[in-house]
C-alpha cells in the first residue's frame, strides 16, 4: 500500500490517501480486524450481509493505515473515533483522531472497495464502482445542485459524468467545507471513480510498487 514505513531522517508525509479493493485491505500484512476498537466491533455486529461487513471493516482499517503513515505510529498506536455533527454523539458520524487534532480523516466503502484519507485540516474522500450510475434524476435534483445535474445530463454520456458529480459533492460534504481543492480521478485498477476534498489533492496507491501521479485538480 502506498509508500513503505519512514526511513530513519526522513519525515512523515503531510497527508496520505490510499484505494483500494475490500479484498486487498483484508489480506495486507499490516492490517487485521483485531485492530478495531470494541465500539467498532459493536456496530459492525448489526450488518448482516457478509460483503457489506467486510467492506466496512476494509475502510476503517484503510484509515489506520493512512494515520499511520502521516504520524509515523504503527496502525495499532492509531485510535480514530467518530462524533456526529448533527447531534454532537459520539460513535457515528465524522472520524476524526482524538490524539491529533491538526488532522482531519475521512472514509469511504462501496461495493467491494475502500478509500481513506488522513492529512492536515479538513479532509474527505468518496469511492463509487466505476460502473455505477446515481439516480433517479429526480433525486440527484433534491441533493445536488440543479444546475450541475442538468450540466451533466445534457453531455454525450450522463451515467459516468453524474456519478463524478456525486462524488465530488460526497467528498466534499464529507470534509465539512467547499473551501479546499478538490481532486477526482479514475483508479482503473480498483474500477473506481475517487474524489479527494483537501489533503492537498495528494494520493497514492495500495501497492508498495504503484505511486501514481497527481490527479488533476477538477475546479478547485
Amino acid at each position: 500500500m502506498g509508500a513503505g514505513p519512514t526511513v530513519s531522517g526522513e519525515r512523515p508525509p503531510a497527508s496520505v490517501a490510499l484505494v483500494a479493493t475490500t479484498a486487498e485491505v483484508l489480506a495486507h500484512p499490516e492490517l487485521d480486524e483485531d485492530l478495531l476498537a470494541p465500539w467498532e466491533r459493536r456496530r459492525l455486529a448489526g450488518i448482516r450481509v457478509p460483503g457489506r461487513r467486510d467492506d466496512v471493516v476494509a475502510a476503517r482499517l484503510l484509515l489506520r493505515l493512512c494515520a499511520s503513515r502521516v504520524t509515523g505510529l504503527p496502525p495499532r498506536g492509531v485510535a480514530p473515533a467518530q462524533r456526529c455533527p448533527g447531534c454532537g454523539r459520539d460513535g457515528h458520524g465524522r472520524p476524526y483522531l482524538p490524539d491529533h487534532p491538526g488532522l482531519g480523516a475521512s472514509y469511504s466503502h462501496a461495493d467491494g472497495l475502500a478509500a481513506a484519507v488522513v492529512g492536515p485540516g479538513p479532509v474527505g474522500i468518496d469511492v463509487e464502482p466505476l460502473t455505477r450510475r446515481p439516480g433517479p434524476v429526480s433525486v440527484l435534483r433534491r441533493l445536488l445542485p440543479h444546475d450541475e445535474v442538468d450540466a451533466a445530463r445534457a453531455g454525450p454520456d450522463p451515467g459516468p459524468a453524474l456519478l463524478r458529480l456525486w462524488v465530488r459533492r460526497e467528498a466534499l460534504f464529507k470534509a465539512g467545507t467547499d473551501d479546499v481543492r478538490l481532486t477526482e480521478w479514475t483508479d482503473r485498477g480498483c474500477a473506481a471513480v475517487v474524489a479527494l476534498a483537501g489533503a492537498d489533492g495528494a494520493h497514492t496507491a495500495l501497492s508498495p510498487a504503484a505511486s501514481p501521479p497527481p490527479a488533476p485538480p477538477s475546479g478547485r
